[in-house]
Order: structure tokens, then sequence, then C-alpha cells
């Protein structure tokens, strides 16, 4: 059987590797996106959707920044409604420690254009007035949003196929290796397919494919909570995520247009990625309808409709691993991103696509190297 070629083979795809596969089109290099799935099935299309730069590490805010510009051009870009809603982002807290933490983030990312409002008592609920008497604070970003995971990443992925990308679905890779001066994947039904590089873009299944390049990272398989009310009138406005000094207290949520209430927290659970299957513990939900009312009493009169779980990669240390291979010329990474890659995506595309096609990349990305991870090998007597 003959290969099919290109200048480079994708392995997986998710709203990074569809997004790296757009912004390759765009300069001019022929791709080839290999997808176990359907685009956006995994991780892509399962997190919460927060387009957020607020709470954010501060050394993570330029490739944020970068992805926003993409965001607020997606109509343009990838010729589909997203649901993008740039109501901003709201962080709330009941303690004078969880204003202080609010108040040196605000300090520390002042530069980085998010806009972030420290809001005192008072104020805070006067302009939300939903919120409940025991939020003392909160710091606000007026240009932070949402949107729906379920259709970025197939949008994306429908534009470079448009714009050329060549895109599998459906296509298990079996093997991938470099032979000669290529790399060679091959696929279950035995179709082969051969480029001089490759980007590994396969989220919790991106461990498996470094480390048979010798490069393996300690990364976990998790599965995010989520849950959905019935619809509602209209009312909150901005995302609001609340602090919390016990992980399985945080609470966050987003109303949609037309109404329903999508609520995420309560922790994570294990996920299985040899069956591809993430279990939904109702003890997780329950600590979210626990814990939302505290933010919004009103919570405590909706009914949820709906549950879900997704399979999400995270590191040990939160940091994904996003540029070349320390080992393999050719060979590259964007992957692990632990549960914070929605709102990234577009931008990681955008800067694996420059990455590869001239080789350096105006964002920086050098704190995210696989190199990080490399056994020190000791001198020999």
């Amino acid at each position: 059987m003959s290969a099919q070629k290109a200048d480079v083979i994708i392995v997986g795809g998710g709203i990074m590797g569809a997004s790296t596969a757009f912004f390759l089109r765009q300069r001019g290099m022929s791709v080839i996106l290999l997808e176990q799935g359907l685009i956006g099935q995994q991780a892509s299309g399962v997190n919460f959707g927060n387009t957020r730069r607020m709470g954010r590490p501060v050394e993570q805010l330029p490739l944020s920044n970068r992805s926003r510009d993409i965001w607020l051009k997606f109509k343009e870009l990838f010729d589909a409604d997203v649901e993008l809603l740039l109501n901003g982002h709201l962080r709330v807290g009941f303690t004078p420690a969880h204003e202080e933490r609010m108040v040196k983030y605000a300090e520390d990312a002042r530069s980085f254009g998010i806009g972030m409002q420290m809001l005192g008592t008072k104020t805070l609920h006067e302009r939300f007035p939903y919120l409940g008497p025991d939020i003392t604070a909160g710091c606000y970003a007026p240009y932070d949003g949402h949107a729906n995971p379920r259709l970025a990443a197939p949008a994306i992925g429908r534009a470079a196929m448009r714009a050329g990308a060549q895109v599998f679905e459906n296509t298990e890779m079996t093997n991938l290796e470099k032979d000669g001066g290529d790399f060679r994947a091959t696929a279950a039904d035995g179709r082969v397919f051969r480029a001089p590089v490759a980007l590994i873009t396969a989220g919790a299944w991106g461990n498996r494919i470094s480390t048979r390049f010798g490069e393996p990272v300690p990364m976990v398989a998790k599965a995010p909570q989520m849950c959905v009310t019935e619809p509602v009138p209209y009312a909150i406005g901005p995302t609001i995520g609340a602090i919390a000094d016990v992980f399985e207290q945080v609470v966050y949520f987003r109303q949609v247009a037309r109404g329903n209430i999508v609520i995420g927290g309560g922790g994570h659970e294990p996920a299985d990625i040899e069956k591809r299957r993430a279990y939904v513990n109702p003890g997780r939900t329950l600590f979210k309808l626990k814990s939302a009312p505290h933010v919004i009493p009103a919570f405590n009169h909706l009914n949820i409709i709906r549950v879900w779980g997704g399979i999400e990669g995270y590191m040990e240390d939160s940091r994904p691993a996003m540029g070349p291979s320390a080992r393999v010329p050719g060979l590259y990474y964007a992957f692990g991103f632990s549960g914070e890659g929605f709102q990234l995506g577009p931008g990681v595309g955008d800067v694996m696509a420059e990455l590869i096609h001239t080789g350096t990349t105006t964002t920086p990305i050098d704190h995210y190297h696989i190199g990080r991870f490399a056994t020190p090998v000791a001198n020999a007597a």
C-alpha cells in the first residue's frame, strides 16, 4: 500500500491539532491530521468552555493573549458561530486571604491587558445583586468570556479541511516511527502516512507517543465533572468562579444565551484511556450542588438535567509539553495542558504552525519544553 504524504503529520484532532492544521495551511504547508475518533470528541469537546485569561499562570499570559486575538476573529477565520460570549469573568472570595490572593494576582498580571478590577463588598453586591451574602470580595476581568466547546474544535477542523488539510477521522494510529528522513504513521487498517515533521497533539494519549521516542512525561488522565441546569431567564452575565480552600469546594459556572447554566468543579475522577471512557461520580455533582448556592443562593431552586465527564491529561507540574522534541529532529509536542487548554487552543495552533514553519516563535514557550522531564545521566566513574 502506497503511503500518503504531506509536509506535516499531526496526531490528535482536538482544538490544538485542528488549529495547527489550519494555520499550517495558511502558511502553505501540506498537512495530514489523524484522529482516532472524531474531531473535538475528547477533552476539547467536554470541558467547561472558559475563554478566560484571568487566573492563568503569568508565564502563560503571552500565549493566552495570542489565543484571545484569534477567538475575537473566530467567525472571520473559521466561518462558524461557537456561541462566544464576551461577558467577562468574575472571581469571588469569602475571606481576607482570598482577597489577598486576588489582589496579588491582579498586580502580577497588570501588564498583560486583562483589565482586572478589584471590587469590594459593597460594589460587588451592587453590581451583581444575585451573589450570596458571604462573598466579601471579587476581581472582575471584563474582556474574558466563554464559548461552546462542542462546536469549537469541529468548526476549526472543517475550516482546516476547506483550506486543504487532509483530515482522517476514526483513524487509530498503531505506530509512529522515524523512518529515514520521514516519520511513518501506520493506521490500524494498514494505511500509511509519511511526513518529515510530526506533531503530537494527542491530549491524555500524548505520553504514550512521546514515550516511544524516549521522552516520557509524568502525566495522568483525569475526568472533569460537569453538569448543566434547566434553562432559566438569562441573568448572570460573567463566568463566575469561587475561590475555595478545599479542592472539592471549588465551583464555577456560566450561563449560555438560551438560559442553561453549566457548572464545573467538585474535583476530578480517574479516566480510562484504554477504553476511552470517563465516568461521572454522583458525589462530585453533589459537591457542586452544595457549593454553588453559597455563591448564588438561587441555585437552590434549579434542577440538573445532564451530567458528563471527559478525558484530560494532567501534568505533575501542571505545565504542558509544548515545542520541539529534545531527542528527535522534526518531532514536536503540544499536549498535557492540565484542564487549561480550551482557551489556549487556537493560540497553541498558531504558535506551533509558526514554530514548524520558521523554526522559531514570537511567543515565549521555552518553559514548556519536554526536556525538563529528561532523566539526568550519571557521569561514568
